[in-house]
């Protein structure tokens, strides 16, 4: 397949949780769009393409998707190999499936190219497993950013008796926390907060969900940050290593 446009998931942060044929991709690009969250280090791997900086980012002036769009489709019909590089995996609160159904319906061929996403990294850096037998038999991916501004039905996810994984939550801590106590969830339940997951300024405060948003001012939680809520949170596989910075990262080297 030779597609018009890659969809690309650049992961968490850390270049070297990317893919390899995540670089090989961007090596081949002509054109790179790239959404705020994306680490500048993993530019190394697109040299010889022309960088356009799409930033998305919650409570922040955005680049409209409609834009967005409109400009991979003209590249694209101009013969040039487009990337969208996208923080985490394109299809989990990346928009991956409205741009690739979008390019479709124009005729224009897509490939998406999965990364790691954010909720993954995050408890595996500071050793939470999301699933473990006898506490968590699964895992609920959720955003507390919706479309509309509204708010999940945290009541229904509450029963659901899996680990929730929250993505863009720390603005609504309060009324997170408001509603999966009327819920029925037991105030005790453990809490991990990771802020900057995989990257070298990483930071994490445990917590439980009847103080999270209490615990998180007093932490200054600030985003990009993921929540992990469940038993597992209080379930660490290791004492989590520091993250190291690299300087010098650069996988072509060790392919």
């Amino acid at each position: 397949m030779n597609p018009a446009v890659w969809l690309i998931g650049a992961g968490p942060g850390d270049p070297e949780l990317l893919t390899l044929k995540a670089v090989k991709a961007l090596g081949r690009a002509d054109v790179v769009l790239v959404d705020d969250l994306v680490d500048p280090r993993i530019l190394q791997y697109c040299p010889r393409a022309r960088i356009v900086r799409v930033g998305k980012r919650g409570g922040c002036r955005s680049t409209p998707q409609a834009f967005i769009q409109r400009l991979m489709l003209r590249y694209a019909r101009q013969g040039l190999r487009v990337a969208r590089l996208k923080g985490g995996d394109p299809c989990i609160f990346g928009r991956g499936g409205e741009e690739a159904r979008w390019l479709d319906e124009r005729g224009v061929s897509c490939e998406v190219i999965n990364g790691i996403t954010a909720g993954l990294a995050a408890a595996t850096a500071v050793g939470i497993p999301l699933t473990h037998r006898g506490l968590a038999t699964g895992v609920t991916l959720v955003t507390a950013h919706t479309q509309d501004g509204g708010m999940p039905d945290w009541s229904a996810l509450a029963r659901g008796g899996t680990t929730l994984v929250v993505y863009m939550g720390v603005a609504r801590l309060q009324d997170m926390r408001a509603e999966l106590l009327a819920a029925g969830m037991d105030a005790g339940t453990p809490v991990a907060m990771i802020e900057n997951a995989s990257l070298p300024g990483q930071r994490d405060c445990a917590s439980t969900v009847a103080a999270m948003a209490r615990d998180a001012d007093a932490f200054r939680l600030r985003s990009p940050a993921v929540l992990v809520i469940g038993q597992v949170a209080a379930c660490r596989m290791f004492a989590a290593p520091e993250v190291p910075a690299f300087p010098e990262h650069d996988l072509r080297r060790s392919a």
